[in-house]
């Protein structure tokens, strides 16, 4: 946390395509570059397989892919970022990392319902600022429950 300002939440903030995400950093355990997964049989489509993580299998998840776009084809300037998530470890597999984003509490504008239906949202809301808007990610959604059993 920032010393001169305790109530600022922390994000890490990273880039899938043109948009911009982030995720709250307390769930963030490191942020790596990319190494080639083993695919899984019968994985759900966005997950892209798992690493070896010191002697842990860790699954790793295409973040373009689980939030509707198109499959990544991961390279050498793909990063991932490892996760935690109800004890459970799992890497996000994004285009770059960006930084650390400081927002006041009430900083953060709710996400409008695109879905027509008032299911939950994938989002936890929207930080708009001078250089544009950056999507907070709401893990419960984003993990969920059959891939974060399996990790």
């Amino acid at each position: 946390m920032d010393a001169d300002n305790p109530n600022l939440r922390e994000l890490v903030t990273f880039r899938l395509g043109e948009e911009r995400y982030a995720i709250d950093i307390q769930s963030v355990r490191e942020i790596r570059g990319w190494s080639p997964a083993t695919p899984l049989p019968n994985a759900q489509p966005f997950m892209q397989g798992v690493v070896n993580l010191r002697g842990l299998v860790l699954p790793v998840m295409d973040l373009a892919r689980r939030l509707g776009g198109p499959a990544s084809a991961p390279s050498a300037r793909h990063a991932v970022i490892v996760i935690e998530y109800e004890g459970r470890l799992m890497g996000l597999l994004v285009d770059a990392v960006s930084g650390i984003l400081g927002i006041e509490p009430g900083s953060l504008q709710p996400a409008p319902d695109l879905s027509g239906g008032g299911s939950e949202s994938l989002l936890e809301g929207i930080i708009t600022g001078a250089d544009g808007m950056t999507s907070l990610l709401d893990l419960a959604w984003l993990v969920p429950e059959a891939v974060a059993e399996a990790a």
